[in-house]
């Protein structure tokens, strides 16, 4: 079975980049992805953060209908219009 949103997702989160951040917090960011960006008290905590932001960011994005960025060979801006999104 393919679960293309997963692949993207983990696609995305492969290309995040973490910073240790002078109070000892982390910070994380996927570039590829604008505005995708979290902030926690451990590394472990900002992963998942940064993820569930990134689920948020993907399915507004989807949801508004805003040209998404190819990740790992996949495309979500192709032909939409069996997989509407009808609540975020």
């Amino acid at each position: 079975m393919n679960y293309i949103l997963s692949e993207y997702i983990d696609s995305a989160l492969d290309r995040a980049e973490y910073e240790k951040l002078d109070d000892g917090s982390c910070s994380g960011s996927i570039p590829v992805c604008p505005g995708v960006i979290a902030f926690a008290e451990t590394l472990r905590d900002c992963e998942r953060e940064l993820r569930s932001v990134l689920e948020e960011w993907l399915l507004l994005g989807l949801k508004l209908g805003h040209i998404l960025p190819v990740i790992g060979g996949i495309d979500l801006n192709k032909d939409m219009t069996h997989a509407e999104v009808e609540s975020v």
